[in-house]
């Protein structure tokens, strides 16, 4: 049977799905900010399309897998806002664009298989459909492909690929070793996060503003910006693990949790465990029959996350979500008042309002 590739997709309007509709963009200045973004996110789905091209059949078809899948194209995005810092939308920024986009996808066939993943965006895994080793290929191929696109960029683009990559691995290297003896685990695991999600946001971010050309001084604001709306995010994805609705997930309550990642609320039960007997008893249930079920759905196991929803540490979840939010928020003060600084900051909103 031949394999074919679908054409990739995407939202058909990512600024409105992250919450910049016309009642944010009020003036004609914002509504010409956000159809650049627009057009810029359909010139990127063309760069990526044109990129991920491979002579060989199976290359072509696993890599551009899950480009085809969808996706919000999110760090795009980023790219293509804050490069209206500066000259906007020009190839450079395209460029990058599409490069971090292709480092993130490949990111994902790994994450997938160290975690064991059965879907993504709604489809079944890479590595459910051709086993671990051509999806980890299939990622290597992509991040051969990114580094070979932002090498056309000079030595700036390199560097910003490589020290992202770097903290991308040991972002995943800390979390499967876990913390060491006498570090405070949530510490541990708010690195890894910032490490795993938020250095590639925070790059997308910079990017828009290195290669565009806008002020050096708008960098460290929208890397600081990225870095925290990163961990945010995957604060709210936490809660989101626990959802009742894997219609609307895409996944089981409790992926994270089968797959042995102690999210943030099971590691504040933890904390509490060691003076409130409750606690003890459900971190407990969680431990024996969740993270040690290697995925196996059980009745203990759905009720024991089902308890875990319940509890407060959730809502505290929820809360530090928002609270990094606000700090990501507040590391875009030394920017100009417009409507990227608009944009951004109703994009950290959004980000914390996926959960209600």
């Amino acid at each position: 049977m031949k394999l074919t590739a679908p054409v990739a997709r995407r939202s058909p309007s990512v600024t409105s799905q992250l919450g910049l509709s016309d009642r944010i963009f009020s003036t004609a200045a914002d509504r010409g900010l956000a159809a650049s973004i627009e057009t810029g996110l359909d010139e990127v789905t063309s760069s990526l399309l044109a990129e991920l091209v491979f002579a060989d059949e199976i290359a072509a078809v696993t890599s551009r897998y899950l480009l085809n899948a969808g996706g919000k194209r999110v760090r795009p995005m980023l790219a293509l806002l804050t490069s209206h810092l500066g000259d906007g939308t020009i190839p450079d920024v395209v460029r990058a664009a599409t490069a971090i986009e292709i480092t993130h996808l490949a990111s994902l066939y790994h994450d997938d298989v160290m975690d064991d993943a059965d879907k993504r965006r709604g489809v079944p895994s890479a590595q459910v459909v051709w086993g671990n080793s051509i999806a980890i290929l299939a990622g290597d191929l992509l991040f051969s492909r990114a580094s070979q696109l932002m090498g056309r960029l000079g030595e700036r683009a390199i560097r910003l690929q490589g020290d992202t990559f770097e903290r991308l691995v040991l972002g995943q290297l800390h979390e499967t070793v876990g913390p060491k003896d006498g570090e405070d685990p949530v510490d541990h695991y708010i690195q890894v996060l910032a490490d795993k999600t938020g250095s590639l946001i925070a790059a997308a971010a910079q990017a828009g503003v290195i290669f565009s050309n806008a002020p050096q001084e708008f960098e460290e604001p929208v890397v600081l910006f990225g870095e925290r709306i990163g961990v945010a995010f995957q604060l709210i994805d936490d809660v989101l693990d626990l959802s009742p609705q894997p219609e609307a997930t895409g996944k089981v309550p409790g992926t994270d949790l089968r797959a042995g990642v102690a999210t943030l609320p099971l590691l504040r039960l933890r904390e509490r465990a060691a003076t409130d007997v409750r606690a003890a008893d459900l971190a407990a249930r969680l431990e024996a029959d969740v993270m040690s079920s290697a995925g196996v759905a059980t009745e203990a196991a759905d009720s024991a996350i089902t308890a875990l929803r319940e509890h407060d540490v959730t809502t505290q979840t929820l809360a530090e979500a928002h609270g990094w939010a606000r700090e990501a928020v507040a590391a875009l003060a030394p920017l100009p008042n417009g409507s990227v600084k608009k944009a951004l900051t109703r994009f950290a909103e959004t980000i914390v309002e996926r959960s209600s």
